[in-house]
């Protein structure tokens, strides 16, 4: 196996032009896992951990661009407030250990269906930015898994950052495991509030073949919160709303049975963490705090 370790961010993308099956790898809490259990053997590894950038962060106005090495950890400790989502599913990742090592760019590559950054990726409304010796591009979040394991990159291309929106409203994550640490989830679910646009968007993981939206439940939350005047006046969010939310989520899952749950147990776990995250969310909106720090942005 050979192993390269460009210096800077250009020397990378002229080894991935010219060795495109290069395999990138940065925390390496996924790929070391591989190559560990003999699951992947690739000829040539190249090494992103000297290109400072990867590791930086920028706070715009409406948006984040978090380069694609930033560890969960920094993520947990100087983004909750742009970033509350992708902050608490942070704080799920693993161990201590594995959340100062890991970050969003190497979870992207991996594309895995569990996860744990790509449900509150989709929620918030995230671009991945790539890059190759071509030039660069931003691809929606929407549009980056392909498929099992399996993203929208090209050969020669490398992350470099994402670029997440910044909250407007509340965000929450959470996800089922069998147990509190170290455990890949079974299902998770992410759900975030946008009142500046009066719509909702959500991110489901471990519970189809590749991480998705609840669409058709985000289009019947942002109907009921509009048509019945829930953004202006602050009223609770009614049982019979939580509940079709919750069935709606539930629905668009396609999950399989496998050593972690069944896909009876992951399309129940989700309906059931919507409903739950619809309500901290509502109630957290409801807060005259926040309703006030969001409408002056």
């Amino acid at each position: 196996m050979e192993f390269l370790r460009p210096a800077d961010w250009e020397e990378a993308l002229a080894i991935k032009a010219e060795r495109p099956a290069a395999l990138p790898i940065a925390g390496g809490t996924d790929v070391m896992v591989e190559i560990n259990f003999d699951h992947r053997r690739p000829e040539t590894l190249l090494d992103l951990t000297r290109i400072g950038e990867l590791y930086e962060w920028e706070v715009g106005e409406d948006t984040t661009r978090l380069g694609a090495s930033v560890p969960y950890t920094r993520i947990m400790e100087n983004l909750r407030g742009p970033l509350p989502g992708l902050a608490l599913a942070s704080h799920t990742v693993a161990s201590p250990q594995i959340r100062n090592r890991g970050g969003v760019g190497g979870n992207l590559g991996t594309a895995s269906p569990a996860g744990d950054a790509h449900p509150a990726l989709l929620a918030a409304g995230a671009e991945v930015e790539v890059e190759s010796v071509r030039g660069s591009r931003l691809i929606p979040i929407d549009d980056f898994f392909t498929g099992v394991k399996r993203n929208a990159l090209a050969a020669d291309e490398l992350i470099r950052a994402v670029h997440v929106r910044n909250a407007t409203g509340p965000q929450q994550f959470s996800k089922v495991g069998t147990r509190n640490a170290m455990v890949i989830a079974v299902c998770a679910f992410g759900l975030a509030l946008h009142p500046d646009s009066r719509t909702v968007r959500t991110g489901i993981g471990s519970a189809a073949p590749t991480p998705v939206r609840a669409k058709t439940a985000e289009e019947f939350l942002t109907a009921a919160l509009e048509e019945d005047g829930f953004w202006d006046s602050g009223e609770p969010v009614t049982p019979a709303i939580a509940k079709q939310f919750g069935d709606l989520a539930a629905a668009a899952c396609n999950p399989i049975d496998d050593v972690r749950g069944t896909a009876a147990y992951r399309r129940h776990a989700v309906g059931v963490l919507a409903r739950r995250q619809l309500m901290w969310t509502w109630d957290q909106y409801r807060d005259p705090r926040h309703r006030r720090v969001t409408r002056t942005r």
